[in-house]
């Protein structure tokens, strides 16, 4: 309805210039809005304002030139001018309801829209490095990140979904060596574990199936490994400096090849579970871009380079720094250290530069809240290399606290004290992990209440806005097995029979929907979304409660189906979007 009201005021708008009563070129934005008070009509616009100045005329003058041009429509009732200038529209009954015929002619298509024009825009999130499972912190980036993809796509955008492998680094040496580590001890050497190396359950493992696979081919005698190693921070020593030199001492004893098989080895099966973990999330991305790929192809050190020949790069303390401050960064940061080996920075700049040079309107990232130092100076740098870094969108998502009732559970991956993805899905199910991950802005910090997702009440949103769409389906199998059907002709939906206060008022919420996708994907806010689907959801319950449908009258009891599947319609949507399936039956 809100496109229909558009049409109207741009054809005013047209003749009006036509007929020289406004300036050649105008250009108008025409915005309809839905009013909070419906004793001001269903709908305004603002139009006038937006185009008193360079129509140079009040907004009250030129409102009413507008309303005055307004082409006759089976849809308003009737308009009137409000306050400073606004334009408010009374829909007829019939245009009210046009919102009915419009679901049921789309169903699946209804809510979705061009405004992307197919426009390409990649989406980044998840991300996690490859050194563990991911765990239910990491599940709310990756809730958000498939949902603001699916509602960008639904709003026209042609979306590719990527995953940035960290599979180069120093943390991916911590993880090599503490399977190393692992595999010597369950290979009989004595040797104290590292405070700071990955002691979850997942690196015996995989150092038992080395044993298996390998035998003793990787076995150094303890002594060895550990000669001229410091101590550990439980023995006085400095646990950054132990790891690093076990690190090393690993690479030296193993050499390059047999390292590589154990890094590999780890990095492999990580990234596999990551994979398969997603999946089963429900989450397929179109492309999972390798940190190790791109240095040994060059493009860090290219990135570096380019950097240079724009003046931008000055060398310190025999490492190469870049001007970051020159663009509004805290301070400069390093890009190349002392040993000549590029900064984790590094390889963000050449990645983002990647990422612009693959033709995306917009590249979007969804990080973890402690990444916000970075964001500064990755767009510093794109700047610096005279790329727009406008078109890079930054989300920082807080991690998702769990509590199983008052105990707040662990997420550390270095420690190995963690609730994995897999087992909160296994223990709640997808559809409560997906819903419950999106219910609040992604900026604040969120209570997941393990409790509550797994209850069957209205306490629990996911199950009541489901059980909604349960209780649709059975009354349509009730509707069957008493041998009676739904009238699909369009004229004999006699929508005018809905004359219910809750008729009206789900009619008038099933109106918001396309435009709660549009402002959802926009905004970025999936919740918004969760929060029509609830609202949505409480209004037929309480129609749902009051006013049977099956009744005898034949003209009531199909305008009374027909909005209910409306309803039912618009809840598989909305879902779908959400990633949440709509059951017939729970």
């Amino acid at each position: 309805m809100k496109q229909k009201i558009a049409e109207l005021i741009e054809q005013a708008v047209a003749d009006l210039i036509a007929a020289g009563s406004l300036p050649e070129g105008l250009k108008p934005r025409i915005q309809i809005d839905n009013t909070k008070d419906k004793s001001h009509g269903e709908l305004a616009s603002n139009i006038a304002m937006m185009l008193a100045k360079p129509a140079r005329k009040s907004p009250r003058e030129l409102a009413t030139l507008v309303v005055d041009a307004l082409p006759e429509s089976q849809w308003v009732e009737k308009v009137e001018i409000a306050g400073p200038g606004f334009i408010n529209f009374f829909l007829t009954d019939q245009g009210g309801l046009q919102v009915v015929h419009q679901i049921i002619e789309q169903k699946e298509q209804f809510g979705r829209s061009t405004v992307g024009a197919g426009a390409k825009l990649q989406v980044e999130f998840v991300s996690a490095n490859p050194t563990g499972p991911l765990h239910v912190g990491h599940g709310r980036g990756a809730a958000y990140g498939e949902t603001l993809s699916n509602l960008l796509e639904a709003i026209g955008y042609q979306v590719d979904r990527e995953y940035y492998v960290n599979d180069a680094g120093r943390q991916m040496d911590i993880l090599a060596t503490s399977v190393w580590l692992r595999y010597l001890q369950q290979s009989g050497q004595e040797i104290t574990f590292p405070s700071n190396a990955y002691k979850g359950d997942y690196v015996i493992e995989f150092a038992d199936q080395l044993v298996n696979e390998y035998s003793s081919k990787f076995v150094h005698v303890a002594e060895d490994v550990m000669q001229g190693i410091c101590d550990d921070e439980p023995a006085g020593g400095d646990k950054e400096k132990h790891i690093d030199q076990l690190i090393e001492r690993a690479k030296k004893l193993l050499g390059t090849t047999n390292y590589r098989t154990i890094f590999d080895y780890g990095l492999d099966h990580i990234r596999d579970d990551i994979k398969q973990d997603l999946e089963e999330f429900g989450i397929e991305y179109q492309g999972w871009f390798s940190e190790r790929a791109m240095m040994e192809t060059g493009k860090v050190e290219s990135a570096i380079e380019q950097l240079q020949e724009r003046g931008f790069i000055y060398e310190k303390d025999g490492a190469l720094w870049f001007k970051s401050t020159d663009f509004g960064d805290g301070k400069d940061r390093v890009v190349q250290r002392d040993n000549g080996q590029p900064t984790y920075f590094a390889s963000d700049i050449a990645y983002h530069l990647n990422k612009f040079q693959r033709g995306y309107k917009e590249v979007i990232n969804i990080w973890g809240a402690d990444h916000h130092g970075y964001m500064a100076r990755v767009k510093a740098a794109l700047k610096a290399l005279g790329e727009d870094p406008e078109r890079l969108k930054i989300r920082l998502v807080q991690f998702a606290i769990l509590y199983h009732g008052k105990e707040r559970l662990s997420m550390s991956t270095r420690s190995g004290s963690f609730v994995t993805l897999r087992e909160l899905r296994e223990e709640v199910g997808n559809d409560a992990a997906r819903f419950f991950y999106v219910t609040r802005k992604v900026e604040q910090h969120m209570d997941f209440d393990l409790e509550l997702a797994k209850s069957q009440s209205k306490d629990n949103p996911v199950y009541y806005i489901q059980f909604a769409h349960a209780r649709i389906a059975s009354v349509q199998k009730k509707l069957k097995d008493e041998g009676l059907s739904w009238n699909s002709d369009a004229s004999q939906y006699h929508l005018e029979r809905l004359i219910e206060p809750q008729e009206k008022a789900l009619i008038n919420k099933l109106a918001l929907y396309s435009e709660t996708i549009l402002k959802s994907a926009e905004m970025g806010e999936p919740h918004q979304l969760v929060n029509y689907l609830r609202e949505l959801a409480g209004i037929f319950h309480g129609y749902y409660t009051e006013h049977k449908v099956l009744v005898e009258n034949q003209e009531i009891r199909n305008a009374r189906l027909t909005l209910y599947i409306c309803t039912g319609q618009i809840i598989h949507n909305g879902l779908t979007l959400l990633g949440v399936s709509a059951p017939d039956s729970m």
